[in-house]
């Protein structure tokens, strides 16, 4: 396995402190940032399912009424003959 001297965990170190401090510099007010993001996005998604809900209540009412205007549209049937009926 491979050692480290000390000046390698000194340039190790040296390297980590510095991602931190890049990092730090690139999301710096990030915090605010992402918050706003999420809220948007909530609301976008309420919005939405609100959208959805007045559909589906209309998706619905129209099914109630396709299925009574079927009903409504079907042809009454004759009784089927006896098997007596001399016209058979």
């Amino acid at each position: 396995m491979m050692t480290f001297s000390t000046d390698q965990w000194i340039i190790v170190a040296l390297v980590f402190l510095l991602g931190l401090l890049v990092g730090g510099f690139i999301f710096s007010g990030g915090g605010r940032k992402w918050k706003h993001r999420y809220n948007s996005e909530l609301d976008r998604r309420e919005e939405l399912e609100h959208v959805h809900a007045e559909r589906e209540k209309e998706w619905r009412e129209r099914d109630s009424l396709r299925a009574a205007a079927l009903k409504d549209k079907e042809p009454e049937r004759e009784p089927a003959p006896a098997e007596d009926d001399p016209h058979i």
